[in-house]
């Protein structure tokens, strides 16, 4: 699927910045790339029982206390989901992810979309178009328009640290 096609098929036409393969925020900083907008860490998690998932956006810095997340939302022991449910889930390898994944979620809905409320102010959302060759900047309005066509309504939410 070509995921820029479909963007603007929904009327979003997002500035796309090509760069080499990014795996990591940490290799993102390293490469030193003057980008607009609001970079995002973005955590594939599930439940103890592999039964829920969801995609948690939040701050690069951020060191997220899944503890006290699993507590505050209800979850049994929230947990990073492996490489295999990453790919089965929304279609991706790690280093790959971003909310653009859900694209591969829109019929089943399996996935929850978290966003952390420290992002409530950011804009020009930093997104892999599903591969790590290139980030496209979506606009908080753009984020919302996509997630309304995949069938996710994102859960803003306070994000715990460590």
């Amino acid at each position: 699927m070509d995921i820029l096609e479909k963007l603007t098929s929904w009327q979003i036409t997002p500035p796309l910045i090509e760069h080499p393969p990014l795996f990591t925020c940490d290799e993102a900083d390293r490469l030193l790339l003057e980008r607009p907008g609001t970079r995002l860490k973005n955590l594939f998690l599930r439940d103890n029982y592999g039964r829920r998932h969801a995609l948690l956006l939040t701050r690069p810095d951020k060191q997220v206390d899944l503890k006290a997340l699993s507590k505050q939302l209800g979850w049994s022991r929230i947990g990073f989901a492996s490489a295999e449910r990453l790919e089965r889930y929304l279609g991706v390898a790690p280093g790959h992810v971003s909310v653009l994944a859900l694209i591969n979620d829109a019929n089943q809905h399996d996935v929850e979309l978290w966003l952390d409320n420290d992002l409530s102010e950011g804009d020009d959302f930093h997104c892999h178009p599903l591969r790590n060759t290139a980030t496209v900047l979506l606009s908080k309005a753009d984020l919302a328009c996509f997630a309304e066509h995949t069938g996710h309504t994102p859960q803003w939410i306070d994000v715990p640290e460590r």
